[in-house]
């Protein structure tokens, strides 16, 4: 079905011309005609990936493929324990990967089953409960308090209807809803009053609709849509560690081809040269990357669980220390979905509410007065808040060892607020119960109570409402000294109090009573003024500084909402994003290009009245300037972008099912100051990750180096190849791994976000490996040679002279490395600060000296290993060329840091 205007455009009569139906609904056979032409209201299952095809999808990993055929090599080589660690290693990374992934695609059926089961309709005239699937457009449906709205309608009758929209469009309250045809035709999602959507919920009141779209034509269904057109990012993670294995699988094989073919130019067999060239070439290939990537990540995820965030991607973790913008939402994010009563107005006085959130309490602060003044003002604001207390269905509950409200979130403000300064609301019923009531609706904005106590005869009205429509219902004011008449300038100075409240954000009612009140018909006129009361959704405290912490650590907070665009203007000025920069609105957004929202993207602090689609536009925009951009959010509305997003981040208590299972992280105590706690662990993965492949890599160049300058310069080669492999697991091995639990470095959360481009490999990354793979190479060389040459004077054979050098060689290089992995614990900081502060490096070092003194003098392996039983003038000789390294990378370290201040001075002046 297709109008030409939109929906909530067309009078309910037009509507129903246009669909050919009538108030009575549709008859049984027209609905089942319409529903074979246009399918049933529910949304389709996506295309599902099986188990086969996310396994599949492991094996396309590089480093991943690289690794099995390392496999197949040290099985040839007769490696059995070199093969069978590098086979765990695999497997371990390639379940961890399937795990992650299996559950990343069920964000449809998360929409599927938010989808209302049953609807009652009118069919053929009568009242019909229906599976929901069942629905067409221009059936008529039946809504009441706590139904789930079961497809897009547009109300053809509302009587003091309210929707809880928040999932859908984000707004904070419950939207008051009405039939009458509305004008301008470009009104987004929350200004369209006279419309129900799918998915969202009936909170007050009853009414009737008339479906105008089902299934993926609703609202619901469209997000659906957008959800299913956004494919997964690859983390910067991810990206790095591709290039990685890309450069090391030309490595490994350029070393293979450069090293058999040297040896068989120099004469030495073609077989031997192949399987030393081989075990080389497996060195070169870090097997122990991925677990070092999957146990620090893992070790990331359980910090962050006892921070209260819930990762189902680990990858997601190292993102999050890449983040440089966070796009959040407002309503229960960075705000609590609590409305609170901020500020009191009566007779003149203006006090305000301390507190946040449905737990009653807080202090009343009055203005600066003498005591007698102050406890007549304190009169007062108890009797404006009994008289809203009474005039409301809201009520307040102990659960849970906290507090949970009962009925609208703007009359639970008036409860709360009330119960702050001793009123009891159980309490004033039972003094005063009710006995009549006239109901809010959206026409009168105004409720209306009558109480009458027991042992009194008169009935007293009580009233609350829009400002503008309480103050018309009354002549009198209640002033500390009495009543008098409410005159024209009492009636100018309670107006400027309203408007200063609301230009605040504050959502402003105002109260009003009537004593002795016949009924009904003689209550809402000739009212005594009470006063103002003046409430929001308040930020959450911690948010705040968590976005104080996030400026600190360069990332920037973006306000998207859906609410009013002077109430996220109030609450991220109060939080600390609005700095400077614009609001806009959803209708400025539809009138920008996307490159025009590229251009302003960096002027623009907050967003309002926005739809999914111009999330989605938002974080596109900034993704396209390079930026990693996080999502926050809790309801159906944010599920695309929060898919869409490098990160996003979902809310656990308050957040739906499609929300969580879009995003990679939740929030288990819907807090964003959790997110800063990821951010920094996030840093520190990468850090640790970075520390790995630094100590990895150089210790690469330092065995290339040693065999290559052996090779080139004629000598014997300087290792076997079983001592290469077993150098190759020392390193990749228990040192490797300690990296992963090193502490991060304290000044983590105070360095702006890195990069994504600049990747793993920066220039004092890349010169600091250098400096230690050629020193290595440098003392390596020189030691084996110097052996080679004084074994002479020690009367041994040429065998066993070349098994000396070589057992010296081995262990230097070995010891060298060892010393490596205490100065790679920092590209930056000397090797002095905390050197002992990570225990489990210092555990690994203690365990492989000992394997190492085993391999040395212990007979089965010493024969195994072909080495030589040194003396104590030998280890002294090898251990002070060992130590040389520390020095060495410490001057290094020096030049980097002495650099990084110049070009620091350079850009600053």
């Amino acid at each position: 079905m297709s109008t030409t205007r939109p929906w909530h455009c067309l009078t309910a009569t037009e509507a129903l011309e246009q669909l050919q139906s009538s108030e009575t609904g549709l008859s049984g056979a027209e609905a089942a005609a319409r529903l074979s032409r246009d399918g049933p209201n529910e949304l389709p299952r996506a295309d599902g990936v099986s188990p086969w095809q996310i396994l599949a999808e492991q094996f396309k990993n590089l480093l991943i493929v690289i690794l099995l055929i390392a496999v197949a090599l040290s099985a040839l080589l007769g490696e059995v324990l070199e093969s069978i660690v590098i086979a765990v290693i695999v497997l371990f990374a390639i379940g961890l990967g399937f795990l992650q992934e299996y559950r990343a695609e069920r964000a449809m059926e998360a929409l599927r089953r938010m989808a209302a089961p049953q609807a009652k309709v009118l069919r053929d005239g009568r009242e019909q409960l229906l599976p929901a699937r069942e629905l067409v457009p221009g059936d008529v449906i039946l809504l009441g308090a706590g139904d789930r709205v079961p497809a897009d309608a547009r109300l053809l009758e509302a009587v003091n209807l309210r929707a809880n929209e928040a999932a859908l469009t984000g707004e904070s309250v419950p939207v008051s809803k009405d039939s009458a045809a509305l004008d301008a035709p470009e009104l987004g999602l929350g200004d369209r009053i006279n419309l129900v959507y799918s998915g969202t919920d009936i909170g007050y009141g009853r009414g009737r609709g008339l479906v105008v779209a089902t299934g993926l034509g609703t609202e619901f269904g469209r997000v659906t849509g957008l959800l299913a057109g956004v494919a997964q990012q690859r983390t910067p993670l991810q990206q790095n560690l591709d290039k990685v294995g890309r450069v090391l699988a030309i490595a490994a094989g350029s070393v293979v081809v450069l090293i058999a073919g040297l040896g068989v130019l120099r004469g030495e067999p073609l077989l031997e040269m192949v399987i030393f060239g081989v075990a080389l070439a497996v060195a070169v290939v870090p097997e122990a990357l991925p677990a070092v990537v999957t146990i620090s990540l893992a070790i990331g995820v359980q910090r962050m669980v006892k921070r209260h965030a819930l990762v189902r991607r680990l990858p997601t973790v190292e993102t999050l220390g890449s983040t440089s913008v966070i796009c959040s939402d407002k309503t229960g994010t960075l705000t609590r979905d609590e409305m609170t009563l901020r500020a009191l107005w009566a007779d003149g006085a203006m006090a305000t509410l301390s507190g946040s959130g449905y737990a009653p309490e807080g202090a009343l602060t009055l203005p600066e007065a003498s005591p007698s003044e102050q406890q007549a003002q304190r009169g007062l604001i108890e009797r404006l808040l009994r008289a809203a207390a009474l005039c409301s269905d809201a009520h307040l509950e102990r659960e849970d060892g906290g507090w949970r409200l009962y009925g609208d979130p703007t009359e639970g403000a008036l409860v709360v607020a009330a119960a702050k300064i001793g009123l009891d609301k159980a309490a004033l019923e039972r003094e005063a119960p009710r006995r009549d009531e006239i109901p809010f609706s959206a026409e009168r904005k105004r409720m209306t109570t009558l109480h009458r106590a027991e042992t009194d005869p008169q009935m007293v009205a009580y009233a609350k409402g829009a400002a503008e429509v309480i103050l018309a219902s009354c002549d009198r004011l209640q002033t500390a000294d009495g009543i008098r008449a409410l005159d024209a300038a009492a009636r100018e100075q309670i107006e400027q109090a309203a408007r200063a409240l609301a230009q605040q954000a504050l959502r402003v009612l105002a109260v009003a009573y009537k004593p002795e009140v016949k009924g009904k018909d003689d209550a809402e006129h000739d009212l005594i003024f009470l006063g103002l009361a003046g409430m929001i959704d308040p930020p959450r405290a911690e948010a705040k500084a968590a976005i104080a912490d996030c400026a600190r650590a360069g990332i920037r907070p973006i306000m998207i909402t859906g609410d009013h665009p002077e109430t996220a203007r109030a609450i991220a000025a109060e939080l600390g994003i609005l700095k400077g920069g614009r609001v806009v609105v959803g209708r400025e957004l539809d009138a920008m290009s996307q490159a025009a929202l590229e251009a302003a993207i960096e002027d623009i602090d907050v967003y309002a009245r926005v739809s999914p689609e111009h999330k989605l536009r938002v974080v596109t925009a900034w993704q396209t300037r390079a930026r990693v951009c996080a999502m926050t959010g809790d309801g159906v509305n944010d599920a695309p972008a929060l898919k869409k997003a490098d990160i996003g981040v979902a809310m656990g208590r308050t957040g739906t099912d499609v929300s969580r299972e879009a995003a990679d992280m939740t929030l288990t105590d819907d807090n964003f100051a959790s997110i800063v706690g990821a951010v920094e662990e996030g840093r520190g993965i990468f850090s640790n990750i970075k520390k790995y492949l630094m100590y990895l890599l150089s210790s690469n160049i330092g065995e290339i180096g040693l065999i290559a300058v052996a090779t080139l310069a004629g000598l014997p080669l300087p290792l076997s190849a079983v001592q290469i492999l077993y150098v190759n697991l020392a390193t990749d091995g228990l040192p490797a791994l300690a990296l992963a639990f090193d502490p991060p470095e304290k000044d983590l959360m105070q360095r702006p976000p890195r990069d994504p481009r600049t990747g793993i490999f920066t220039r004092p990354v890349i010169f600091l490996m250098l400096v230690g793979g050629v020193w290595s190479t440098i003392v390596n060389v020189s030691l084996f040679v110097h052996q080679l040459n004084g074994s002479a004077a020690l009367g041994l054979d040429a065998e066993q002279a070349l098994a000396r050098a070589m057992t010296m060689t081995f262990v230097s290089l070995v010891l060298i490395e060892f010393f490596k992995a205490y100065n790679f614990r920092s590209d930056r900081d000397s090797v002095l600060q905390r050197p002992f502060a990570n225990k489990w490096l210092n555990l690994a070092i203690a365990w492989e000296l000992t394997l190492l003194l085993a391999i040395v003098y212990v007979p089965p392996l010493s024969t195994a290993f072909g080495t030589y039983a040194i003396g104590p003038q030998d280890w002294l000789l090898v251990l002070l060329g060992a130590v040389s390294i520390v020095p060495v990378l410490e001057l290094a370290k020096w030049l980097i840091r002495r650099t990084a201040s110049t070009q620091r001075t350079l850009v600053a002046g």
